[in-house]
């Protein structure tokens, strides 16, 4: 599976005054990672958009085993799961010293014609040509 980390120092703005990351911005950790998931991919927000399609989240799931603090490196991770109907992408934020998991969820995003204003039911042949070429060059590398 396609996966991307990012590294992430909580800062004092997203912090409330116990110095715990407030539950919100988890979703922005997640965002993150999901920006350098799809730039790994060959994907991004610009080049979706300008294939004709956006992609918006259409459901958002988060569990919080252990909380992220104030000036605390967290590493978030990315891990596309599903691409054949929608995107569903999987995270994991952990602390970057102890690898102590903080906290996980999923997302999923569907395409949609941005000239139609329709929703795709599968997604469009630029995802799967762009999937493809990634599943080939893992086969030439294995």
């Amino acid at each position: 599976m396609l996966k991307a980390s990012v590294e992430i120092l909580v800062p004092f703005h997203d912090v409330d005054t116990m110095e715990i990351a407030w539950h919100g911005h988890y979703v922005k950790y997640f965002e993150i990672a999901r920006c350098e998931l799809l730039n790994k991919l060959g994907y991004n927000y610009k080049q979706m958009r300008d294939s004709g399609f956006a992609w918006p989240v259409i459901d958002l799931h988060i569990r919080y085993p252990g909380p992220a603090t104030f000036d605390q490196i967290i590493v978030v991770t990315a891990t596309l799961k599903e691409w054949e109907n929608r995107l569903r992408i999987q995270y994991e934020i952990r602390d970057a010293l102890t690898q102590k998991k903080l906290t996980k969820g999923e997302t999923s995003q569907v395409a949609v014609n941005m000239e139609t204003q329709q929703m795709c039911y599968e997604s469009p042949k630029v995802l799967l040509d762009i999937m493809a070429k990634h599943e080939a060059a893992k086969q030439e590398s294995a």
